[in-house]
């Protein structure tokens, strides 16, 4: 006989539409031998994106140590007896050997051993640095970040959860989040036992914020009970790809303070402009001491796409008060942090090369900034590729500047008694082409699609989504 458990309900109800039905049909036809182009997931070197060499030697030499006193005897070899085949840029530069060894020494013992709950010290004051830099904090005002305000976690998804499990702490506690969304943000909300409130950027006027939308949903949600929280926002977006201008991040800014609520900011695009603008939630805010905010920052996207490394960083600012207790709001998130004793320590130097990027003028640099470049124009070219593709679909819009991963048109025609969903599956089904619903960000008739395939891909499956829309859409 088989034992049955009853288990956790709000992880029964969680939904996760980037990795729900159709991607699971997707792989099953993959499995089939089909020709399958994933497009549901912002994961850019499954789809072909090199990693940037500076990143890979550094890991690759810190991982094992041993390479790096070899790659200096091999090179003086070389000098005393050059081989024909060989050239000064077939070995790694001694700048990289020399930070690699820094590293090494910070670490103090290799990437094999745990690290501090909060991650290395070293890091973190590297993660400061970068923040002040981007913002323009001097290091000796009040506005500079702290080390001691920054957790190292395991990509940004990880450092979201942890927020959110510690402010949702009865079943009426609510967060508020954009619609459409992505994903981790309802489920991580249902699985904590929390109340998902939604609020809607106009989508019309490129997705931009404004206070009224924002005093509705939360004036419904009061009304009901619900006792409001935090307010989560994704800027560069995710699914929308849509870039807030700087009216859209003051009218959040202010919002939170009049009703004392937090702000998420989720910031993983910072890097994915293509010539927008970005502003940090931590800039903005300035000096307001009234609302909290949590801003996370990950390895996965920018122009890097570590995905799979599990990087990224948490910095908190103005940290709320625990009611009933004199425990401040950061000892809290290390007493929770310490519980899985630290995040990986590859991802956090991953994260130290994110925002450590090379210093000196000379080839490592130019190398890294071509590297850099080359992804960003290509992301870019890509988009507009697909972006002329939607002009030749009937009845299909797209909004908003072009930033993050992905672009997330609106569906003004479908046939009668079919939805997104039965599109996107029809759509895979015939072209191969893996796309997500936009009911599965909480949009209907809209869906998402990270340009990330090669031009090559794109070239040849869009003629023939163009061909599969305007057959369908018009049957």
């Amino acid at each position: 006989m088989v034992t049955t458990f009853h288990v956790n309900p709000n992880i029964l109800e969680m939904e996760y539409a980037v990795r729900g039905p159709i991607p699971q049909r997707a792989a099953k036809l993959k499995q089939a031998g089909e020709n399958i182009i994933f497009c549901n997931i912002g994961n850019p070197q499954a789809l072909g994106q090199q990693p940037l060499s500076y990143y890979r030697q550094v890991i690759s030499l810190v991982e094992e140590p041993t390479k790096i006193a070899r790659e200096r005897e091999l090179k003086e070899i070389f000098e005393e007896s050059p081989a024909s085949d060989l050239r000064y840029d077939d070995f790694i530069s001694e700048e990289i050997l020399s930070l690699s060894e820094k590293i090494l020494t910070k670490t103090g013992s290799g990437l094999g051993a745990y690290t501090e709950s909060k991650g290395y010290l070293f890091v973190r004051e590297a993660i400061a640095d970068f923040i002040n830099r981007r913002d323009c904090f001097s290091q000796k005002s009040d506005l500079a970040a702290k080390p001691d305000d920054i957790f190292l976690t395991n990509g940004a998804s990880d450092g979201a959860k942890r927020v959110l499990d510690l402010l949702i702490a009865e079943e009426n506690d609510g967060v508020m989040i954009p619609i459409p969304q992505y994903p981790l943000y309802s489920a991580s909300i249902k699985m904590f036992g929390g109340v998902q409130v939604n609020y809607y950027p106009d989508e019309e006027k490129n997705w931009a914020l404004n206070r009224t939308a924002l005093e509705n949903a939360y004036t419904q949600a009061i009304a009901k009970g619900v006792n409001i929280k935090a307010i989560v926002v994704i800027n560069p977006g995710n699914p929308t790809g849509a870039i807030l201008d700087k009216s859209s991040v003051h009218e959040v800014i202010a919002f939170a303070s009049a009703h004392g609520i937090a702000i998420i900011a989720d910031e993983v695009y910072q890097e994915n402009l293509y010539g927008g603008e970005f502003i940090s939630f931590a800039k903005a805010l300035g000096e307001l001491k009234s609302v909290p905010l949590f801003s996370l920052h990950s390895i996965s996207k920018g122009f890097y796409g570590e995905c799979g490394h599990r990087g990224g960083y948490l910095e908190v600012r103005n940290p709320p008060q625990i009611a009933g207790t004199e425990i401040s709001f950061i000892d809290l998130l290390l007493k929770q942090a310490s519980v899985s004793l630290c995040s990986n320590s590859v991802g956090q130097i991953m994260t130290y090369l994110m925002v450590s990027p090379p210093k000196e003028s000379g080839g490592v640099q130019e190398k890294f900034l071509a590297e850099k470049e080359k992804v960003l124009k290509n992301l870019y070219e890509k988009a507009i590729i697909v972006r002329e593709a939607f002009e030749k679909m009937d009845g299909l819009e797209a909004f908003g500047k072009t930033g993050a991963m992905y672009l997330f048109p609106r569906l003004n025609k479908l046939p009668e008694g079919t939805d997104d969903f039965d599109y996107c599956m029809a759509l895979l089904e015939e072209t191969g082409l893996c796309v997500v619903n936009g009911s599965g960000f909480g949009l209907k008739n809209h869906l998402r699609i990270a340009f990330l395939p090669s031009k090559e891909q794109l070239e040849d499956v869009l003629p023939r989504w163009v061909a599969f829309h305007n057959n369908y859409v018009n049957a």
